[in-house]
C-alpha cells in the first residue's frame, strides 16, 4: 500500500472530522486524543511554538475508490525545546549530553501535552498503516537530526511494536481504582482494610466539620463564572508551590465548549463562597483525574473534592475506572492499584543509546520489584 505523507503543523490542516474519523477506529482512544481536547491546548496557547511544543503531527493518507484521499494513520507529534509537562523524567538524559557538550534539544515527543495519560499515538485504521506510520516516524528522525524521540504512554502492544522497530521500552506506575459494580460508595469502604476505611470517613469528616460543601457541576452546566472560578484556583495553587500553570483560561473555556459531556467540575464552597475546585475529564467506562486548585486550604479537601466526590460520580454513572493520574503511592490507601505504563525510546547517538539501554535495563529490574512491593501493601480486605 503506498501512502501520501503530511507533515501538519496544526491539527486544522488534518480537520476535525478526519482526525476524530481516525481515533473512532482505536481500541483505546480517550477523550485527550480527541480533536476539541488536543485543538484547545494549541489554539489557547498552552501547547505552543512559544511555549516549547511545536506540532509536527504526521498524517498518512490512501486513496480510497469514490472518497479520494482518506486519513489511513496519524502520529501526534512535537518538537520540543524543553522536557516539561511530559511526565516520564529525561532530565538526567539532557543533562549527560550538555556535560559532553552535546545538544539534546530539539528532540521529538509523541504525546499528549500535560496529560500522563495511556492511549494509543500511533492511530491507524489497520496494522499495516500502523507499521508506515512508523516507517515514516523512523525516517523523520533521520531527516530532522533531532537527538531522540521518545513516545510517551502507549498501549503495551504499540510499545511492542516500537521495540521491535528500535525503540528502546521504559515502564512506569501509575495507580487505578476499578469498579466491579458498587452500589454506593459504602459498599466500595467495605471492601477495604478497617484502617483504611475508618481514615477515609474521618477524612471526609474533616471537611464537612470545617463548614465546607460541594457540589458538581456536569460541563454542559458549566457557566463562564464556573471556568473563572476554576482557573484562578489552579493558579493560586500554582502559584502557592512557585511554580509556572501550563494551561490558562481560554483553553478551560475552550474544551467547556467543545467537549461539555466529557467534564466534571467539582466547587467547594464555605460560608457561600467558593474555596476550591477539581476538574476531572472522563468517557463513558473511564474518569481521569486531572487539576485542582484551592483558595482557601482547609485540612483533607483535596482528598475530598479530587478523589471522593469523583469516586462517588464513577459509582453512580457506572463507570469502571478512575485513573488517578500521575505518581502518588497515598492513592492506595483510598483503593487504587498500581498499573504498570510503557514509554519508547530512540537516541541517535550511538554510545549514548547503549548507556541509556543499560540503565533501562538496570530501572526495568526495579520497576518490576516495586510492582511487587506495592501489590504486598493491597488496602483491600484478603
Amino acid at each position: 500500500m503506498n501512502y501520501r505523507t503530511h507533515i501538519a503543523s496544526s491539527l486544522s490542516e488534518i480537520g476535525e472530522q478526519a482526525w476524530n474519523g481516525l481515533l473512532a477506529q482505536q481500541e483505546e482512544a480517550n477523550p485527550f486524543l480527541s480533536y476539541a481536547f488536543l485543538h484547545a491546548l494549541h489554539e489557547s496557547g498552552s501547547a505552543a511554538p512559544e511555549t516549547g511544543w511545536q506540532p509536527q503531527y504526521i498524517a498518512l493518507y490512501e486513496d480510497v475508490a469514490g472518497r479520494g484521499a482518506t486519513l489511513a494513520a496519524a502520529l501526534p507529534l512535537y518538537v520540543k525545546g524543553h522536557s516539561y509537562g511530559e511526565y516520564v523524567f529525561d532530565w538526567a538524559w539532557a543533562d549527560a549530553y550538555q556535560r559532553h557538550g552535546l545538544d539534546y534539544y530539539p528532540k521529538l515527543l509523541a504525546a499528549v501535552p500535560f496529560t500522563p495519560v495511556a492511549g494509543p499515538r500511533l492511530l491507524a485504521v489497520d496494522d499495516a498503516a500502523r507499521a508506515a506510520l512508523i516507517a515514516v516516524l523512523k525516517a523523520t528522525q533521520r531527516a530532522t537530526e533531532v537527538s531522540s524521540t521518545h513516545i510517551l504512554f502507549p498501549p503495551e502492544a504499540h510499545a511492542r511494536q516500537l521495540q521491535e522497530a528500535g525503540f528502546m521500552l521504559r515502564s512506569g506506575v501509575q495507580f487505578h481504582w476499578l469498579n466491579p459494580g458498587y452500589a454506593d460508595f459504602e459498599e466500595f469502604l467495605a471492601t477495604l482494610e478497617q484502617k483504611k476505611r475508618k481514615n477515609i470517613r474521618a477524612e471526609r469528616r474533616k471537611v464537612r466539620e470545617a463548614g465546607v460543601t460541594l457540589r458538581r457541576v456536569r460541563g454542559a452546566d458549566a457557566t463562564d463564572a464556573d471556568w473563572k472560578l476554576f482557573n484562578r484556583c489552579y493558579r493560586h495553587t500554582y502559584a502557592a508551590h512557585y511554580s509556572t500553570p501550563y494551561l490558562n483560561l481560554d483553553f478551560f473555556r475552550r474544551i467547556g465548549r467543545t467537549m461539555p459531556d466529557n467534564i466534571l467540575l467539582v466547587i467547594a464552597e464555605r460560608e457561600g463562597r467558593p474555596i476550591a475546585s477539581s476538574l476531572v475529564i472522563h468517557s463513558a467506562d473511564t474518569l481521569y483525574g486531572r487539576y485542582w486548585g484551592e483558595l482557601e486550604h482547609v485540612p483533607c479537601l483535596h482528598f475530598e473534592a479530587a478523589y471522593y466526590q469523583p469516586l462517588e460520580f464513577c459509582i453512580e454513572q457506572g463507570i469502571k475506572t478512575f485513573e488517578g493520574g500521575a505518581q502518588g503511592e497515598h492513592k492506595m490507601a483510598r483503593g487504587f492499584l498500581p498499573t504498570r505504563t510503557f514509554s519508547a525510546h530512540w537516541l541517535a547517538h550511538p554510545s549514548f543509546a547503549d548507556a541509556i539501554e543499560r540503565f533501562l535495563e538496570r530501572e526495568a529490574g526495579g520497576i518490576d520489584d516495586y510492582i511487587s512491593e506495592l501489590n504486598e501493601r493491597n488496602p483491600f480486605k484478603g
